[in-house]
């Protein structure tokens, strides 16, 4: 499994890219304002952080605008994801962006239905909002699970899941245990999953025992 991070805070992404774990970066209107810097520049600057992918997302709503929009942002850098909202008009414009070699991440995906549209539309990645459906009572995960289970299907269809809106480890473990190829989730997500108490009990009897030896390995 991949692992993005969400966030717009290049602080951020420059700590987790130095563990060597981190595969790509999304952002989206609401981060990038949360910054304050300007979306052009950002977007620039992340991708000189990470090889993979940076979504970077169109602000339009008409097919045309979020054409022109799209085509912009993939000229920032390479490793540029154009991210779409998964409507009539950005699965058209996913198309078209395809077409042409771009990367692109439809976003705002609560349906399996709309999961097979963007894979129809050659998306790179579809972003199902796990998060959003828990809080509204439906099944998050459940989604995630129908949608891989469709995907694999279908050899042709090369779109991979996105799993985003993720709020804490366990929808990063389930995720992975129901084969979505990513996770995007905050930087204190990722950062959590290291945590384990018997972990932290286990290292510091090590430590208090390896003193009393009075060695030293340098």
């Amino acid at each position: 499994m991949k692992f993005f991070v969400d966030t717009a805070e290049v602080s951020e992404i420059r700590e987790l890219a130095a563990t060597g774990l981190l595969d790509g970066v999304t952002t989206n209107p609401s981060l990038v304002a949360k910054s304050g810097k300007q979306f052009l520049d950002l977007i620039a600057e992340i991708c000189d952080v990470v090889d993979g992918p940076v979504s970077a997302e169109v602000t339009a709503t008409d097919a045309e605008t979020m054409l022109k929009e799209g085509e912009k942002l993939a000229k920032i850098a390479p490793n540029v994801c154009v991210k779409l909202p998964l409507t009539k008009d950005g699965l058209f414009v996913c198309k078209r962006l395809t077409g042409q070699g771009i990367k692109t991440n439809v976003t705002l995906c609560f349906s399996p239905a709309q999961a097979i549209l963007a894979a129809k539309a050659g998306a790179t990645f579809v972003s199902p909002f796990v998060g959003r459906l828990d809080d509204i009572g439906a099944d998050g995960m459940g989604l995630i699970a129908e949608i891989v289970e469709i995907y694999q299907n279908y050899d042709y269809f090369t779109t991979e899941v996105l799993v985003a809106s993720v709020r804490g480890p366990a929808h990063v473990v389930s995720a992975a245990r129901l084969g979505a190829h990513v996770v995007t989730a905050p930087a204190s997500v990722i950062k959590s999953l290291l945590n384990h108490p018997l972990t932290d009990k286990g290292l510091a009897a090590f430590v208090a025992d390896w003193k009393k030896t009075g060695q030293s390995i340098l």
